[in-house]
């Protein structure tokens, strides 16, 4: 056990005869460590952009809300007749009046359009 330990902190695994098995581990496990590490650095990417683009439509939501509510007040009778009485337009005093229309009994509108 002593002499182990001993040959692991001299490096002896690493100028023995097989330390080629030992290198080609070193460099796997090297490299499954920059891979590990890059695939973090990516999903932190990932992570702050997803946080952005939330932020983002939060942002737009709240504006198409306020917009929303602005585009309910100008469609209000009352806004729109206060924007024509600037422009010397008023409202009508004369209420409306329904226009019938009575058809001949013997021949419709449509047939006398046609002879």
């Amino acid at each position: 056990m002593k002499g182990g330990i001993y040959n692991i902190l001299k490096a002896q695994f690493l100028i023995d005869d097989n330390a080629v098995k030992n290198w080609r581990f070193i460099v796997f496990v090297i490299l499954l460590a920059i891979i590990m590490i890059a695939n973090t650095q990516r999903y932190e990417q990932k992570v702050f952009k997803i946080v952005e683009l939330t932020n983002k439509v939060k942002e737009l939501r709240s504006e198409f809300v306020d917009k929303r509510s602005e585009l309910m007040k100008l469609k209000m009778e009352s806004t729109v007749s206060a924007k024509m009485e600037e422009r010397q337009i008023f409202p009508s005093t004369v209420p409306p009046v329904k226009i019938e229309v009575k058809e001949d009994k013997e021949k419709s509108f449509l047939e006398r359009i046609w002879q």
